[in-house]
């Protein structure tokens, strides 16, 4: 039993052509807008769905992490088939998934005494937990062992960013996930919410006036990250997110490609179910994370 297979919960958003290309196994989340009526993500609705229901009803959902049991039974077969199993999940802070996962990890464990099963706290979300997820499918496929990718994986993680504007704090409000981004709270018309999303913690950057001049602003905090670090661009892989605002993202896309002085070859990552929930339609980001083998 030397092989692993890699899991995530569907947080990750990573997009499907990925999840398939680096055979990547999701542990779905659920929505609801009732309280009643629970829809698994990716499966049950998809996220054009979730954003209309969002756009036009006056709602706002709510999340449920997967069970104890959803992970054991996306686990258990891999298991029979003779594998380790790498899991990432939604960081901690956000959401309950991570412990759900790791007492699947004890159950399993007790009845299947050979077998290894890492459980990541990816200390990210969204499109940031996605980059977490593929520097680990990377280095299985460059042969790296499962102790080796997860010792890599922990020690990256830390690298990863993401800087982001919301078109309202209205859904983090509601969501209960705004925490220290209070500070950007304001009443005047048109301020746009400026935040990074690092370790773990929403951080407060600052309030811009106008859509054009956030997207602009999420360009600085990119530039400004790697001032401050010294790091270099070449070291890093890149991807935008995007809730519902495809041309903006695009926009921001190209821009951020001059910047780096290079091509971002990855499809844009949607926001899904989970994180939409709290950061509404209109969320546009850039995410990163120092390359596995930088």
């Amino acid at each position: 039993m030397n092989q692993f297979q890699i899991f995530s919960d569907s947080s990750c958003d990573v997009p499907l052509e990925l999840i398939n290309k680096y055979n990547i196994t999701l542990i779905p989340f659920y929505v609801t807008f009732n309280q009643e009526d629970y829809y698994k993500e990716n499966i049950e609705i998809s996220n054009d769905k979730f954003y209309d229901i969002l756009t036009n009803q006056n709602v706002f959902p709510k999340t449920s992490l997967p069970s104890v049991q959803d992970y054991i039974t996306m686990f258990e077969p891999a298991i029979h088939e003779g594998f380790h199993i790498l899991c990432t999940c939604l960081t901690l802070k956000f959401s309950g998934s991570y412990q759900s996962a790791m007492n699947a990890k004890l159950i399993l464990e007790e009845k299947y005494p050979e077998s290894k099963i890492h459980i990541i706290d990816s200390i990210q979300a969204t499109a940031g937990q996605g980059l977490v997820l593929l520097q680990a499918a990377y280095m299985k496929n460059a042969g790296f062992t499962l102790e080796e990718t997860v010792n890599r994986i922990s020690a990256l993680k830390s690298t990863a960013r993401i800087m982001f504007t919301v078109d309202t704090l209205e859904y983090l409000t509601k969501g209960g996930r705004v925490g220290k981004v209070t500070s950007l709270a304001g009443t005047m018309l048109n301020l746009k919410p400026m935040i990074q999303l690092r370790d773990a913690e929403l951080i407060p950057y600052s309030n811009v006036r106008g859509r054009k001049k956030s997207l602009q602003k999420i360009l600085s905090m990119v530039e400004e990250y790697f001032t401050e670090t010294g790091e270099k661009y070449s070291d890093y892989d890149f991807c935008m997110a995007n809730a519902t605002s495809l041309d903006d993202t695009l926009w921001v896309k190209e821009q951020l490609e001059q910047l780096i002085c290079r091509e971002i070859t990855y499809p844009v990552f949607q926001i899904g179910v989970t994180i939409g929930t709290y950061t509404g339609p209109g969320a546009v980001g850039v995410c990163f994370i120092k390359k596995y083998n930088a």
